[in-house]
Order: C-alpha cells, then sequence, then structure tokens
C-alpha cells in the first residue's frame, strides 16, 4: 500500500518503510530557567517521553508520514512497558527481544535550550547479530543506524549484520554519527572500521564528529552536516549545499538532530529543516 499524509503543506507518499535500529530508552527532561541551586530545591520544567535516537527517528519518521519500524531490545521491566507503550502510541512498530533493564537518559535543558545528558543505555546494548529476524527488514526502504550502535559490542556486529540484511533486500543504509565524545572515548580508528563495514549511503553528523571521523565520509554518496544556528550542509561527490535553518524559538535542542534525519530520509532535507524546526519550538525530542 502507499501512505500518504499532508505535512505542512507538503504531500508526503512512503510506500516502504523507515527502519531504524540502536536504542529505545526513557527520557526524563529536565528544563531550568537558571542554574540549579546545589543542597536545595530549585523549580524547573519536566517532561517524561521514549528517548533513544533510533526511537526518536522512528516517531519523527511516523509523524512525517512513512511506515517506521525501530530494531531494539528494550527490558522487561517496568520503564521499558512504558518505552514501548508511548512508541506505539505514536504508530511506530517495535521489534527486539525484550529482557533485562531498560535504560534511561536525563536530560538537562538550559534556559538557551542547550542540553547535557546523562545517559545509562541499560539493555539496549546487548542487541545481538544472531537475535534478528530477517523479517524486521521486510519492505525496509531506509536502514538508519544510530552512531552509539556502533560504538559498544555485542549490538555493534547485530547493526553491520542488520545493514547487509537490508541491502540484500533493496533497501539504503543512512548512519548519524551521534556523538563526538563516545567516539573519542571507544576510539576514533575502531569507529571508523565499524563505519566502513556498515558503508552508509548517507552519513549525518555534526562538526565535531565530521573533524574526528574525517576521510570515513568519502565513501558515503551523501553526508549531512549539522552547523547548530548556521544551518545545514549537504555534501555529494560533486557539490555542497548550504540551507540556512528555518527560524524557531529554541525551547530545547535535544532531538533536533533525529527530526532532522527522519524528515531526510522520508522526504529530503527541507522537510528535514522543518521537522528540525519544530523539534527545537518545545520540550522534548520527540513529536507533540
Amino acid at each position: 500500500p502507499v501512505h500518504a499524509t499532508i505535512v505542512e503543506g507538503v504531500a508526503i507518499r512512503s510506500s516502504e518503510t523507515i527502519c531504524t535500529l540502536g536504542d529505545l530508552l526513557v527520557d526524563v527532561i529536565v528544563r531550568s530557567a537558571g542554574p540549579l541551586a546545589p543542597g536545595a530545591d530549585s523549580p524547573v520544567e519536566t517532561m517524561l517521553a521514549t528517548g533513544g535516537q533510533a526511537a526518536n527517528v522512528a516517531a519523527w519518521a511516523a509523524e512525517l508520514g512513512a511506515p517506521a519500524r525501530c530494531i531494539a531490545r528494550s527490558g522487561d521491566d517496568a520503564a521499558g512497558e512504558l518505552a514501548r507503550s508511548l512508541l506505539a502510541a505514536r504508530g511506530v512498530e517495535l521489534v527486539g527481544p525484550v529482557e533485562g533493564r531498560t535504560g534511561i537518559v536525563v536530560a538537562l535543558v538550559g534556559a538557551d535550550g542547550e542540553r547535557t545528558m546523562a545517559t545509562d543505555r541499560g539493555v539496549s546494548t546487548e542487541l545481538r547479530a544472531d537475535e534478528l529476524d530477517t523479517r524486521w527488514l521486510e519492505g525496509c526502504e531506509w536502514l538508519h543506524v544510530s552512531g552509539y550502535a556502533l560504538l559498544a559490542e555485542p549490538i555493534a556486529e547485530a547493526a553491520l549484520a542488520a545493514a547487509r540484511l537490508a541491502r540484500r533486500r533493496g533497501a539504503r543504509v543512512a548512519v548519524d554519527l551521534s556523538s563526538w565524545s563516545a567516539i573519542r572515548a571507544y576510539g576514533a580508528e575502531r569507529f571508523r572500521a565499524n563505519l566502513d563495514a556498515a558503508a552508509p549511503e548517507v552519513v549525518l553528523a555534526n562538526e565535531p564528529e565530521w573533524e574526528m571521523v574525517g576521510g570515513a565520509y568519502a565513501l558515503a554518496e551523501t553526508a549531512v552536516i549539522k552547523r547548530g544556528s548556521r544551518g545545514v550542509e549537504v555534501r555529494t561527490a560533486g557539490a555542497v549545499e548550504r540551507h540556512d535553518p528555518l527560524g524557531a524559538e529554541v525551547v530545547d535542542t535535544t532531538g533536533a538532530g533525529d527530526a532532522l534525519a527522519a524528515g531526510f530520509l522520508v522526504g529530503g532535507i527541507e522537510l528535514g529543516l522543518e521537522a528540525a524546526a519544530r523539534c527545537v519550538g518545545k520540550l522534548g525530542a520527540v513529536p507533540s
């Protein structure tokens, strides 16, 4: 079947699924108008939602009109039950083992919208290649692999196996590099080896990630470089296109890159910029 929806006046048609692989977590978002007071109470605004890059990208893809499937290991605890129910309510199909302890991310958001994240990935990194079901990649147009999935074992082997399975079914692969600090801790050369093995057609990265990984980007057909308030560069073999961000009041930058990635895969860079602008204008990483 062909699905169609109207998003911000643009008709998005998709007959195939955006699949994502990585983390399904619970996000606890804490926004403060000023510095937290050590040893005392501080008034804040809070929000509870699904988190993890794979879950976020799938949630935005579904919001933008594409069938979306998230491949992730989640826990058989109360946090996992909550995360699965919240993701299902957004129209995302979730597949993957259910066992262990679900991870939680605490995102501290300042008055300027910048965020600092304290991350506990829980059981998500324990997804194994032998747990993959080939049916999870059926109908997959894009497989979006979170860079976090290439930064831990055994999930890195699962991510590379999923990329191979997706390609055999005619899908394309996108990788978001995700975190310069995590790449540095893991080892840039070791991470590049995993990125080379994934051989993505599209790589998404912010500027520090781009600089850290360097020449590995030459393997991708397209690189989408996120430059914050200076917009986005879309680099191909023959050209560099620069796009300004869409005007939006910045409430919270959490998840803006995930929204951009989903929009780009569903409908191109213009839809990606629209989704990112929507994301930063509200609290949290998923659609409101």
